[in-house]
């Protein structure tokens, strides 16, 4: 910039820069990760004494390769490797996530050496939650990839090679990462004593930005593997565990493939141990070196043989008292596993062997102890709080003295979601109490209308849950089961028989002339802040009335429970209503404890709405999103109307711009900028949790969201212009003191005010979550009540105050002068008002919905309630009138006499003597 450059010019090209910034900045961008040339000039350096050199044939082999097509494996170490953003505090690798490995073979030459083999391949290093933090800029973006190629020994299962990786920054600077690879097992044929263990090596000195330190490596092979333990007699390997008589459980049919009911991700069970197992010594499969009494057990499938029904597993006992899919791999508390499955016995008989891992090493883990026996099956029977597709047992075939002995632990499907095979019946045992608690006057049936069917989807629902206050506690879920004697086709519990056809036990429609008997499996708060019980209910639905009544019942202990009906306390009375199918109304439904009050398992009668999963409420859900939606275009293109206004009055009187408050400015700009960065993917990428939404509207929705995007964008401009302009007249009037200080004192006042706000938001926060939340679901409270969503509400409620700070600069300048244009104040207080007079509305014409379906008054956005609703517009229409009545008589016009500054005598004309 010149000498001769104006401040206005300046300020002009600032703001100009500044807002191009911000606007650049909330796009994405994703740094490439690119391998560097392979350099193998060093291979007889690092790997002579390994794998010596040999002259390679030009045809590649394909008859041996030393690994799978699919090879996985696990690493440690890697907190130091550089990350995409040098100055960033987060590792390449934290230290909480699954970190796993990916060998991809390209080509394997023969040489002139017997059984030595030149291998050409990638190797993929990532972490588990490398896709969940896709797009936040302070982590890694993906996989790093290591070219590397080398020699490899079929005779010793030696191999060794060299190469590099590289990362690159978002500034486009890269580093190269050269690395010694080194594995040892590989071989061509494997057993469930195999293992291959291995480093990743830098060939960088320390100190130089290539450098880390030496990562550990664990591969389980897969090549021409052996199966050494199941291949014996079935009879032998499942000995000594439960028996179970062949017909309490299903059989599994040639046409349905074993691998289709193991082979889906990992499978979490949930371990259910008998009375007194609250020590690790003599109950937990690892012993006491564990460290804690693991409550969940994970199945991951290595590999599935369909013709002989045999798979192997990887079996894991994570610290966890829930489902966790970015959970670090613990060698120590995880089984290797044979399987195959028993067709007298109607079950999956494993054998499962621990790894060793000492001085905490990848490298040098093996296996040791082949002890650990675990059988699966599908139940033929299900009931109340045994709803599991499949369950099992763990045991050990020692003795009851010897070193690693444990005694057997129970487990079931984790959330009854782990899959089954078709052909379970239901048997209700707690039905006869549902009919005698729900004599009560039912309902009057109604000609021509028509309520749910038992079978069908509209059962299902996910439902707000009040308490007898009638306030909001948090989110619930049910799900069917089974209707009559049938599990529901629509619950999800079970797999099909065949990978395209799905499951379907009850064709037709239900007869809905005479109650039926039904399941449900429900889940709920039982107060705010608390974490979810899990309620298995049998009852009556009478499809004429739309009446559902259901006694329910909950484990008494949630963590080490048995699997016994006398463990459950069965004192809950749930009654639901379902609407007409052809109606706009919503279910209803109330919970209640029919203990006395004096008992510890008695609580406070609930009562919950839902939004059915009907066609009509789909529309409805629709339309409401559609109108808030075009409430979003109007509320955005006012404010873009009346800041405009505020441009042009100020241009037009720009004696104003000193007495206008610069915090308010910059409030009314960060309304518009923080959620415009937190919603700016909307414009690229649609919110997985509306696709159905999306789909049902034709796109409208999704289309017409964007177009609001655009408009706050339009909007965070005007006010940041505006902001601008303000600033430069401040910055370009050489008086400016007096207006300093009565802007600082604003400053000092509102500063403190907005600060203590926030801790109190915080402190109640931390008050109401010092309960465990471990929900499932994202309907939960605790998604609702996070640190996030009340800072968020927080600040929507410092944005309905945004002429706080205006009021006080007009106390301290206590002038009469029309800073603000009447249309930019009044404007925005009617656009703040907008949303808490819908709120009301949308609370009596609308069911609660899921928070991602909010297009407009999202209640994490700002303080929704009928409370807040009346508050927050009657103090915001009060803090308009006063500004109003401060432009026209004085900045402490309200205030008492002796607040006020003293005034001077008014001058009266004097008649003169010689008039």
């Amino acid at each position: 910039m010149t000498s001769n450059s104006s401040p206005s010019t300046w300020c002009y090209l600032s703001w100009l820069h500044t807002a191009m910034f911000l606007v650049l900045s909330t796009t994405f961008y994703t740094p490439i990760l690119v391998s560097s040339k392979i350099d193998i000039r060093n291979y007889n350096k690092h790997c002579a004494s390994v794998v010596p050199e040999s002259t390679p044939n030009d045809v590649p082999e394909f008859t041996t390769i030393p690994f799978a097509a699919k090879q996985g494996g696990y690493f440690l170490g890697g907190e130091d490797i550089p990350n995409h953003h040098p100055n960033s505090s987060r590792n390449h690798y934290p230290s909480s996530s699954r970190r796993e490995l990916f060998i991809h073979t390209h080509n394997v030459y023969s040489t002139d050496a017997d059984d030595v083999y030149k291998v050409e391949a990638s190797l993929i290093l990532k972490t588990s939650d490398m896709a969940f933090y896709m797009y936040n800029d302070t982590s890694p973006r993906g996989p790093l990839s290591f070219e590397v190629e080398g020699f490899w020994s079929g005779s010793t299962g030696k191999l060794c090679m060299v190469g590099s990786g590289s990362t690159s920054s978002e500034k486009g600077k890269h580093h190269v990462l050269p690395a010694l690879l080194k594995l040892d097992g590989v071989r061509d044929s494997s057993n469930i004593s195999s293992l291959i263990g291995g480093t990743l090596e830098s060939l960088s000195t320390a100190g130089d930005s290539g450098y880390f330190k030496p990562l550990s490596l664990l591969m389980i092979p897969q090549n021409h593997y052996e199966y050494t333990e199941v291949g014996k007699a079935l009879d032998h390997v499942c000995t000594g565990g439960i028996e179970v008589p062949k017909s309490l459980s299903l059989s599994l049919n040639l046409s349905t493939p074993i691998c289709n009911v193991f082979s889906r991700w990992d499978i979490f069970y949930k371990l259910e141990y008998s009375s007194g197992c609250n020590s690790t010594s003599s109950c937990n499969p690892f012993g006491e070196g564990a460290g804690y009494l693991p409550q969940i057990m994970s199945l991951k499938v290595i590999q599935c043989l369909e013709d002989t029904r045999s798979l192997r597993f990887l079996i894991e006992f994570p610290n966890r008292g829930y489902a966790d899919y970015y959970r670090p791999f613990t060698p120590n508390t995880t089984l290797v596993a044979e399987a195959s499955w028993d067709v007298n016995k109607n079950q999956l008989c494993v054998v499962g062997c621990r790894i060793f891992n000492p001085a905490n090493s990848l490298k040098k883990s093996r296996i040791e102890d082949c002890s650990v026996r675990l059988s699966f099956r599908f139940p033929a029977v299900w009931s109340i709080g045994h709803t599991s597709g499949t369950v099992g047992h763990i045991w050990s075939n020692k003795r009851e003295n010897d070193p690693g002995y444990f005694k057997t632990i129970m487990f079931r499907g984790y959330e009854n979601a782990a899959g089954g095979i078709p052909g379970s019946k239901y048997e209700y045992t707690v039905v006869d109490k549902a009919r005698k608690s729900c004599t009560e006057k039912q309902p009057r049936k109604s000609k021509g209308k028509r309520h749910p069917d038992a079978n069908s989807n509209d059962m299902r629902f996910d439902m707000a849950v009040r308490n007898s206050k009638r306030r909001r506690i948090g989110w619930g879920r049910s799900e069917l089961i089974a209707v009559g004697d049938q599990i529901s086709r629509r619950n999800g519990f079970v797999i099909s028989s065949s990978s395209g056809a799905a499951y379907s036990p009850v064709k037709g429609e239900t007869n809905n002339s005479v109650p039926l008997n039904i399941s449900y499996s429900m889940s709920f708060p039982l107060k705010e802040y608390s974490s979810h019980v899990k309620v298995f209910s049998e009852g009556i639905y009478d499809a004429e009335t739309g009446k559902l009544c259901m006694v329910g019942c909950r484990y008494l202990d949630s963590n080490n429970r048995t699997s016994d009906i006398d463990s459950m306390d069965c004192k809950i009375l749930i009654n639901v209503q379902f609407p007409p199918v052809d109606s706009n109304d919503h279910i209803q439904g109330t919970i209640e404890s029919t203990g006395k009050k004096n008992d510890p398992l008695y609580f406070e009668p609930l009562s919950f709405s839902a939004v059915s999963y009907y066609r009509q409420h789909s529309r409805v859900s629709i339309w409401r999103m559609d109108l808030e939606i075009v409430m979003s275009l109007i509320s955005n293109t006012l404010v873009c109307v009346f800041v405009g206004c505020q441009i042009l009055y100020v241009k037009k009187h720009p004696a104003v711009f000193p007495f206008i408050s610069l915090i308010m400015l910059a409030v009314l700009a960060l309304g518009c900028m923080i959620p415009l960065m937190l919603n700016f993917e909307a414009l690229f990428v649609p919110k997985d949790r509306l696709t159905t939404f999306f789909r049902t509207s034709g796109g409208w929705v999704e289309a017409n969201e964007v177009i609001v995007r655009v408009i706050m964008m339009v909007a965070f401009l005007l006010q940041f212009r505006l902001l601008q302009l303000v600033w430069c007249a401040r910055s370009a009037d050489g008086k400016q003191k007096a207006f300093l200080a009565a802007e600082m004192r604003t400053l000092y006042l509102c500063l403190p005010l907005y600060i203590c706000g926030g801790l109190i938001a915080v402190y109640v926060n931390s008050r109401g979550n010092k309960v465990d939340e471990a929900t499932g679901y994202a309907y939960s409270s605790s998604y609702q009540r996070s640190l996030w969503a009340d800072l968020r509400s927080y600040g929507g409620l410092v944005l309905d105050g945004f002429l706080f700070p205006q009021i006080l600069l007009n106390i301290f300048h206590n002038k009469a002068e029309n800073a603000l244009s009447r249309f930019f104040y009044f404007g925005n207080t009617f656009v703040r008002l907008l949303p808490h007079a819908y709120d009301l509305y949308r609370a009596h014409f609308y069911v609660e919905d899921f928070d991602g379906s909010y297009m407009y008054a999202e209640p994490g956005g700002d303080y929704f309630s009928t409370a807040w609703d009346v508050i927050i517009p009657l103090v915001t229409l009060l803090f308009a009138a006063v500004v109003y009545l401060q432009q026209r008589f004085g900045g402490r016009c309200f205030m008492p006499k002796r607040l006020k500054e003293p005034e001077g005598y008014e001058k009266v004309p004097v008649a003169s003597d010689h008039a």
